[in-house]
């Protein structure tokens, strides 16, 4: 897929990485990231569900990031996927460079309402390193798509996501799931987040997603962590 095209590449990659939070600066020479979902085997096989873990990786199936969830059994039983919780990402020294928090809302979750109040969208944040806000990202409301703005610091759009109509998952659903990485506008893609087709087999007996992250060494560093969140 062709993506727009920026200019002053070389210029602005080197002011990125010149301002990009310590220890991600790894992320500004990437145009493809995998996110893959560790498989617990007490999840599979007595459907007790555990605090997710993931692997990051590049193109090349190297692994340069860590991420696990951090969430109380309780939350994780009685709320599934709508559950709030703490994902701390570290890097191959063990250092942590992300966090991530979303609050529980017991009414969010359908894109349909998520447009009414702030009680019925989903939000995630995220500081890098722990402790610096660097921007958020906010469900919007929706009839037919999920929706979502990235916001910056300072509470600006700076990308949007959109995803399709439809999200075909599950064992018998061979396809993967496209989510649309556009400028603030809405006008231009700029990239996307792929869900993939893990399988028949480990789609019938597991919940362990993987996603592909790609857009052009451009895109802002800032942006690419917000989307690391979205594929958690």
């Amino acid at each position: 897929m062709n993506f727009t095209s920026i200019t002053h590449e070389p210029n602005m990659l080197s002011n990125q990485r010149t301002s990009c939070p310590p220890g991600l600066e790894y992320l500004t020479y990437l145009d493809k990231i995998k996110v893959e979902q560790l498989v617990s085997l007490t999840e599979a096989f007595i459907g007790f569900e555990r605090n997710n873990k993931y692997v990051l990786r590049n193109a090349n199936d190297e692994q340069f990031l860590y991420a696990f969830e951090e969430t109380d059994t309780c939350m994780r039983i009685c709320c599934t996927n709508q559950r709030g919780f703490t994902v701390h990402v570290v890097d191959n020294m063990k250092q942590e460079v992300m966090l991530i928090t979303r609050e529980f809302k017991c009414c969010a979750g359908c894109c349909w309402f998520a447009g009414c109040c702030l009680g019925c969208a989903f939000e995630v944040r995220v500081e890098a390193p722990p402790g610096n806000f660097i921007g958020s990202i906010k469900q919007k409301g929706s009839f037919w798509k999920a929706s979502y703005d990235i916001l910056d610091e300072s509470g600006d759009t700076i990308l949007k996501i959109e995803g399709p109509c439809c999200i075909w998952d599950g064992p018998c659903c061979p396809c993967d799931n496209e989510f649309k990485l556009l400028t603030a506008d809405g006008m231009n893609q700029i990239g996307n987040l792929t869900k993939e087709y893990a399988g028949f087999v480990k789609e019938m007996v597991t919940v362990s997603d993987k996603f592909t992250i790609s857009c052009k060494k451009i895109f802002f560093i800032s942006g690419k962590m917000h989307c690391l969140k979205v594929s958690y």
